[in-house]
């Protein structure tokens, strides 16, 4: 699998194909297409299991379903996404993150400036994946972050500051594209965009919107490449269909 210093060695060839993915099946399905990075976001608290917020789960959840990509993708990238208060103090932050890399996974993902945390995971060699922006664990409204001149200023800075504590990489979500450019030329680290722009260093997006498996709206930012729940369901009626008309 790729090193967090070989993903930043890459972004000078490429744009970096970062997707989430949370079970073992559509791991092997991400790996087999040649994705440069898995997320196992904690997203899945709203796609696998069906809560409303992320902060609905914890690390008992993440461990089951990062151990199952790490086996499905053995050989990718795969960045294990920190739930809600698992980094809530350094040493707490630590042993966490030391589960995931237990589990197989490359590197942790963080929300925000927590500094003297994100030290910690530094001093002791554990690879970070910074998440500015768009806060979905702490957010109180889910529009557009960065949109006035204040509010830029500070993700700037706050992502130099990531630069400078040695995060490889950093995701950048639902910012304005100048904004995401601005960053991207400001640091050294790989810029992960979600709804940034397309002047980042690569781009993330969730398995579930990429495939269209769920049927109501995605994000405007995010785009279907194919129709996977209708595909499915017209399988399950054929079924369906199959098993009704046989003869009892």
């Amino acid at each position: 699998m790729l090193s967090a210093r070989q993903i930043l060695e890459l972004k000078n060839k490429q744009k970096i194909a970062q997707i989430t993915a949370y079970d073992f099946a559509f791991a092997r399905m991400a790996e087999a297409a040649g994705v440069d990075q898995i997320l196992v976001g904690d997203s899945l608290a709203n796609t696998m299991l069906g809560y409303k917020s992320t902060r609905e789960i914890g690390m008992t959840e993440m461990l089951i379903f990062v151990s199952a990509v790490c086996r499905g993708a053995p050989n990718t990238h795969v960045i294990a996404d920190m739930p809600y208060l698992s980094d809530k103090d350094p040493e707490t932050a630590l042993e966490n993150a030391r589960k995931f890399l237990d589990c197989g996974a490359s590197s942790v993902k963080i929300e925000g400036r927590k500094k003297g945390i994100l030290e910690k995971l530094r001093e002791n060699n554990i690879e970070i994946c910074g998440h500015l922006g768009l806060l979905p664990q702490t957010a109180t409204s889910f529009k557009q972050a960065g949109k006035t001149e204040e509010e830029a200023e500070t993700i700037l800075r706050e992502a130099k500051e990531l630069d400078e504590l040695g995060l490889y990489e950093m995701v950048l979500e639902h910012i304005p594209n100048e904004l995401g450019e601005l960053i991207t030329k400001s640091v050294k680290s790989i810029t992960i965009g979600i709804g940034a722009g397309s002047h980042t260093d690569g781009h993330v997006t969730v398995l579930h919107d990429a495939l269209g498996i769920n049927p109501g709206k995605i994000p405007p930012f995010a785009t279907k490449f194919t129709d996977l729940y209708g595909t499915g369901r017209k399988g399950i009626e054929d079924y369906v269909k199959f098993v009704h008309e046989e003869s009892l």
